[in-house]
């Protein structure tokens, strides 16, 4: 039997997971001859190479000095943090990948934690160090004061440390060596991580992550952790709810390299892929059918945030999307289900219309942008905190919310996070940046990027995840400002944004189709306002010098998808199409819209 290594790479965002792991393909010769290599080749989607993240957990191996490593590269955004969790279980080990500069962040707490609690052996890697405000040595004290802080045991505090820099293709265990490869990580890798335990017993695999392809239905993959999955065997599915029947497994796959090669079995300690089982889900126990004993059940991380997905309504429906149909949108959103385990889709009252609960902001928007890019257009209701009541008392999440700010910012940034009920635990300078941590609910974090990047004069850096459950903190200040409302349809002018420019900020440009109902920009007040958008120069045959002297217009405010869905408030929706992203009230008629504020006063 070939030797193995299983191996989970983790880390923050953006400290370069997926960069070193494309020169670790590199250098191990797993791209064929003539293929062409793409930057960051794990970040397979074109939302993960935009963004610069991970966003779906990836599995592939290397081959080194006849030993199998199977690498599994981690998402490193707290809102896919359920993901890393479960792909925790396949490994034997883990390689936290720590910023040169950053040191540790909330996300890497937040894996280390888990892979410190499942008992897996960790090598650390200092990483960027060829930035030019590196740091190794304290970024190496701050690693052990944070294993300290997690309550280490002794042995996985004597951990082996590995100064690399991946976007060159080196590591080195002492700073004094020579940098030429990365044959040091790999060397570490395999003395360092024990290979699989082989427990004597019928066979056992779990599924920890789920994908979905079009023509085979879901795929299950996961690793056996005793005895030998043969796709001939005489096997039973254990499901959650403890409920077992048999099923046969079509096709077997193993991750060889970059490709999933098929086999007829799969050892103990191998991580493998299993088509044909229909009902298949996360924690499910593939097992032996004579004696099915099930594995300890996966948890999977509850929603913390809803939103309401409908049915496009405005009129310039089916205009730019292909699907429009509630129909569309109903099969969209329960195909998501078959393996986005952390999201969850209901029926509401109305036949149009379906809330969406998601781990943040982030999750939900990434799904919104799929689904335009796929053809999709909808609309969105603002985010909704899920809320839980325990011991009889409303109970709200709260996020650990660290910021990264100069220092002359530091005072703007505590008064900008107080104001929405987050209570400081930690301050501390790292140069000249001060690094600090909040307790602050999530509805509190809705819209605050926008006003700690505006105080910051955009330097400040915010990461959040989620914290836990705690009593109500009271009332937090929405959106204080009114916007300004289309009266009419059709394209507005210059000339009437021109005039109209002392009454706010503007959202779109001169010559943009708007319809009524629609926001066009934020009023400088805190109450809405209509206004005529369309309206032309009244031409005479009178001239005036210096009357018609070129208008100066400022550059309309553009939102990304979360800006947008952060900003607007309960009566407003934000539109979806694969075309543009737009903003509007629920009710476009403006008498509907004061019925609806009279009843609400």
């Amino acid at each position: 039997m070939k030797e193995i290594r299983n191996i989970a790479i983790i880390a923050h965002v953006d400290h370069g997971k997926t960069t070193l792991v494309d020169q670790l393909l590199k250098q191990s010769k797993i791209f064929r001859q003539n293929q062409v290599v793409q930057e960051r080749f794990l970040d397979s989607n074109d939302l993960e190479r935009e963004r610069g993240i991970t966003i779906l957990s990836k599995n592939i191996s290397i081959p080194y000095k006849d030993i199998k490593i199977n690498l599994i590269d981690t998402p490193g955004h707290a809102d896919f943090g359920g993901e890393v969790e479960r792909v925790l279980k396949l490994a034997d080990g883990v390689l936290l990948l720590v910023d040169a500069f950053e040191g540790p962040m909330p996300q890497t707490r937040f894996v280390l934690e888990k892979a410190l609690h499942l008992h897996l052996k960790p090598i650390i890697v200092i990483n960027k160090i060829d930035r030019t405000d590196n740091r190794p040595a304290e970024v190496l004290d701050e690693i052990y004061d944070l294993f300290i802080d997690l309550n280490a045991h002794e042995d996985q505090l004597d951990f082996p440390v590995i100064y690399a820099s991946g976007r060159n293709g080196w590591a080195v265990t002492d700073l004094k060596n020579e940098q030429k490869n990365l044959t040091p990580l790999l060397d570490t890798i395999i003395n360092n991580i024990p290979s699989p335990k082989i427990e004597d017993g019928t066979t056992q695999m779990q599924v920890t992550t789920l994908d979905y392809n079009d023509f085979v239905g879901r795929i299950g993959i996961g690793r056996v952790f005793r005895g030998i999955l043969q796709k001939q065997g005489q096997l039973s599915i254990i499901k959650r709810d403890g409920k077992v029947h048999p099923v046969t497994i079509k096709q077997l796959f193993v991750f060889e390299g970059l490709e999933r090669t098929e086999v007829e079995e799969v050892d103990s300690g191998d991580i493998c892929a299993i088509v044909g089982v229909e009902d298949i889900d996360i924690g499910d126990t593939i097992a032996d059918s004579d004696n099915p004993e099930p594995l300890p059940i996966i948890a999977i991380d509850e929603p913390t945030i809803s939103m309401n997905f409908t049915v496009n309504t405005s009129p310039f429906y089916g205009k730019e999307g292909k699907y429009v149909t509630s129909r569309h949108l109903r099969d969209r959103l329960l195909k998501e289900l078959e393996h986005n385990v952390a999201l969850q889709v209901e029926e509401t009252g109305s036949p149009d219309t379906y809330k969406v609960s998601g781990r943040g902001i982030l999750h939900l928007s990434v799904l919104i942008e799929n689904m335009r890019r796929e053809g999709y257009e909808f609309a969105v209701g603002p985010p909704k905190v899920i809320y839980k009541e325990i011991n009889g008392k409303k109970t709200e999440p709260i996020e650990l919310l660290v910021v990264d700010v100069p220092n002359e910012s530091t005072g703007k940034v505590i008064e900008l996070v107080g104001q929405r009920r987050g209570e400081m635990v930690k301050m501390e300078q790292k140069g000249s940046l001060t690094t600090l941590e909040f307790h602050i609910p999530a509805r509190g974090l809705m819209g605050l990027r926008n006003k700690v990047l505006t105080a910051t004069a955009g330097q400040g850096i915010m990461h959040h995840r989620f914290y836990q459950y705690e009593y109500f903190k009271g009332s937090i200040v929405q959106r204080q400002n009114g916007v300004l409302i289309s009266m009419h349809d059709g394209q507005s002018t210059a000339y009437a944004i021109n005039s109209l420019q002392d009454r706010g900020e503007f959202f779109i440009e001169p010559g943009d189709v708007v319809y009524r109902g629609q926001i066009v920009g934020e009023y400088n007040k805190d109450n809405d306002i209509e206004v005529h958008v369309q309206r032309g120069k009244k031409l005479t045959n009178m001239r005036a010098s210096g009357s018609d002297k070129a208008v100066k217009i400022a550059p309309a405010v553009k939102f990304s998808l979360e800006e947008t869905l952060e900003y607007i408030k309960d009566d407003e929706l934000v539109e979806v199409t694969p075309e543009s992203i737009r903003m509007r009230k629920f009710y476009l008629d403006p008498t509907e819209r004061k019925r609806f504020n009279l009843k609400k006063v």
